[in-house]
């Protein structure tokens, strides 16, 4: 048997390349907060949420609700000028706390439009308020800022974050790049809603998440107001800048739709792109409704990123995207982005199943079955990557974006049907979107409710196939 063309996406692309709070949530954010995060110490905010792969991804000690950002992007020189007001509560008394911000230059802080003091500290921005903050407390911190954004690079090689193109800016922020250009609590167990107001050159488009509540253009310069109501975490976020073709309709569900195209790619994207609403359909169909108000894609002409992200409402693509990858990244939007990561330990539970909604999908569209997939992927020999590792501990690093993350942990959801049946496997995926929609989920969660809904033990399916590496049953 020979391997599927294409193994799996799309977050990182390098798998190889071409391989491969408005509503209530079910997990406390202050608890999941103090739970990941380090012990506080007296009314100093951790620097870090905790995460045994990212530790200085996030903060402690607040949870921010909204983010209102305001830019404006010269895409000749690439310079941005930025003022966030982030609006949070207090989850412990501060007398200091911590912002995730990279590289760009601070030129005022206030909390509550007082003069906070602040230094910074690699990737830590440190506000000192005039007045120590009440446990409970709501308050709003502004940061004023400037600079010429620049990626980071992740432990795969990729660029992430605000990475400049052409014509504009490609901005993908996972896992740690929405630090390169707003200042952020970066960890995604940290979720809020936004508004994002980009302007840029007129002639270009600047696209964000959410709903777009407005444009105007006067004196050279276009204004884009961008709403996002439901929670995101902040490497979902964007504000993708370039010569796009737009179009923005309805769907039969209500839900409204804008995709931005580089010309480049409008010829190559148009058919897939056609087949949005169908998908969407499709999908909410195996998995529940679809979690937001707003649809969509956008899709640059980016030949150096290497990749496509599933952020929030649109994705973005470095390129016009295939059938497989328009599938995947949309089925993110109920795993992992209405639903997401309390660790990223737990990656698995976006990569893996949004691997299995491409399987799915093409099983039910006249393509090959998932056990003709799943079976293909394990007559791979023993000593083959994608068993190098287990889907639900990869380690830190380049793995997180790894083979077994994506092909296993679909593997194991495969298994789990297979163990339970079909009429039990899909009520365990629409339990599991509805069930923690617009909040967080953990492995550990996943398994009490697939045991739970079918009533046997799975303990040594789920240990074999997401916590054990080698091939599982032999050679």
């Amino acid at each position: 048997m020979t391997p599927p063309p294409r193994q799996p996406a799309r977050r990182r692309t390098t798998v190889p390349r071409r391989e491969a709070v408005l509503a209530a949530v079910p997990v406390a954010v202050a608890a999941l907060l103090g739970a990941a995060g380090p012990t506080a110490t007296g009314t100093t905010g951790a620097p870090g949420a905790g995460d045994p792969y990212f530790p200085l991804s996030g903060n402690g000690g607040y949870h921010v609700s909204h983010y209102d950002l305001t830019l404006r992007y010269d895409t000749a020189s690439r310079h941005l000028d930025g003022k966030a007001v982030l609006t949070a509560r207090a989850t412990q008394r501060l007398g200091r706390f911590d912002l995730d911000l990279e590289g760009l230059e601070v030129t005022g802080v206030t909390v509550d439009r007082t003069a906070a003091r602040f230094r910074r500290n690699g990737q830590e921005l440190v506000v000192t308020p005039r007045h120590t903050l009440g446990a409970g407390r709501e308050f709003r911190v502004t940061v004023a800022y400037a600079g010429t954004p620049t990626p980071v690079t992740d432990p795969d090689g990729s660029a992430d974050g605000w990475i400049p193109t052409d014509d504009g800016a490609f901005v993908a922020g996972e896992p740690q790049g929405a630090m390169t250009w707003f200042p952020a609590n970066g960890h995604p167990g940290d979720k809020a809603s936004y508004d994002i107001t980009i302007t840029v050159p007129e002639g270009r488009t600047a696209v964000a998440n959410g709903v777009l509540r407005g444009r105007h253009t006067a004196h050279g310069r276009t204004t884009f107001r961008w709403h996002q109501a439901e929670p995101m975490a902040a490497y979902l976020a964007t504000a993708t800048v370039g010569r796009f073709r737009t179009e923005s309709y309805t769907t039969a569900d209500g839900i409204r739709v804008y995709n931005a195209v580089d010309a480049r790619e409008a010829a190559a994207a148009a058919p897939v792109l056609k087949k949005l609403p169908s998908v969407l359909a499709w999908e909410s169909g195996l998995f529940g409704p679809y979690p937001f108000r707003a649809a969509g894609s956008v899709v640059d002409h980016a030949p150096d990123v290497g990749y496509a992200l599933e952020t929030q409402t649109r994705p973005v693509y470095d390129s016009a995207p295939d059938l497989g990858t328009l599938v995947h990244e949309n089925a993110h939007q109920w795993f992992g982005d209405s639903v997401s990561l309390t660790s990223w330990q737990d990656i698995w539970l976006n990569e893996g199943f949004a691997t299995y909604a491409e399987w799915l999908y093409s099983e039910q569209h006249g393509g090959d079955s998932a056990q003709k997939t799943f079976d293909a992927l394990y007559a791979r020999p023993a000593d083959d990557g994608l068993w190098a590792y287990p889907p639900a501990d990869p380690g830190s690093g380049a793995r997180i974006f790894g083979t077994p993350v994506y092909a296993r942990g679909a593997m194991a959801l495969h298994e789990l049907r297979t163990a339970v049946g079909d009429r039990t496997f899909f009520r365990v995926l629409r339990a599991w979107a509805a069930g923690h929609r617009a909040g967080h989920g953990t492995t550990a969660q996943f398994v009490r409710l697939a045991e739970r809904r079918s009533g046997k033990d799975l303990t040594g399916l789920f240990r074999t196939w997401l916590r054990t590496k080698g091939k599982p049953g032999g050679a």
